[in-house]
């Protein structure tokens, strides 16, 4: 016959797997953070986690030396606009595809989510061109233009609307409410957690983009921020390891920040989402 183990024992186990599964994830910033505050001898000489006198001065000089402000301004600057705009044209779309009925709906949504099975690499040739005859290459326009909207979002906000009941839309309506009251009245706060979480996901796949800033920005002026993290890589602004360190802490700084501020409407989004029709 076989003997249960004791809840308390099955929950302590279950939490021992989840602190090292999120060890695991944490050790490269861990490490980063900690080399950051070393010397350029004690980084190369010891593999000691905890520097033995903390070397703040590394990140104004690595702030200095990588020009880091304006990279900062940039990549905030487009994330942010591209972020707004984003979640405003993906919650808007996915509203008309959950609550309203129109010729051609459901071809619609389904060329939605066929976008959504293509690597958005892909598109980048037909963005280049059309950016290009816009006039957009080498301009911040050309890193927010092209995501105002996306499969992915247009879905994910879907479902969420979906969720919202027809009954509260059809009292609304009697009240004398046109679409655009509607979904502003009613729906945006029944599903901000929803929202957030989208806010989320925008911002932190525009800040971290690599690839489409690497074709269209070619002025040091104009450049993003992961940009300089491949410049810092290769060496080219710092050459001091600890400096490239604390650099790569400073930028990583905001989507953490993001992640904190949020982290409650996220989970509250994701959970949302994942509700049945």
């Amino acid at each position: 016959m076989m003997t249960r183990h004791p809840p308390v024992i099955m929950r302590l186990v279950a939490h021992a797997a989840v602190y090292a599964l999120a060890f695991t994830m944490l050790f490269p910033f861990l490490w980063m953070v900690s080399t950051s505050l070393k010397t350029d001898k004690e980084a190369a000489e010891t593999m000691a986690m905890l520097p033995a006198s903390p070397q703040w001065g590394n990140y104004v000089r690595a702030a200095r030396s990588a020009q880091l402000g304006e990279f900062y301004l940039n990549s905030s600057v487009a994330a942010l606009v591209t972020m707004l705009l984003g979640v405003a044209h993906n919650a808007l779309a996915g509203f008309a595809f959950a609550k309203m009925r129109f010729a051609g709906e459901r071809a619609l949504f389904l060329l939605t989510l066929a976008t959504m099975m293509l690597p958005i690499q892909v598109s980048f040739i037909f963005a280049y061109v059309i950016s290009h005859r816009l006039g957009y290459v080498n301009n911040l326009q050309a890193l927010v233009v092209p995501f105002l909207a996306s499969g992915f979002g247009v879905y994910y906000m879907r479902q969420a609307i979906h969720a919202v009941p027809d009954s509260l839309l059809e009292a609304g309506r009697m009240d004398g409410m046109n679409d655009f009251d509607l979904f502003w009245t009613l729906v945006r706060p029944t599903v901000w957690p929803a929202i957030s979480a989208l806010a989320i996901f925008t911002f932190v796949a525009s800040w971290n983009s690599f690839f489409w800033p690497l074709i269209v920005i070619d002025d040091l002026s104009r450049k993003t921020l992961p940009l300089a993290v491949a410049d810092l890589a290769a060496g080219q602004y710092i050459q001091s390891w600890p400096e490239r360190m604390a650099a790569a802490t400073i930028l990583v700084g905001p989507l953490v920040l993001v992640f904190l501020v949020m982290q409650r409407s996220f989970v509250r989004g994701i959970a949302l989402t994942g509700m049945k029709e």
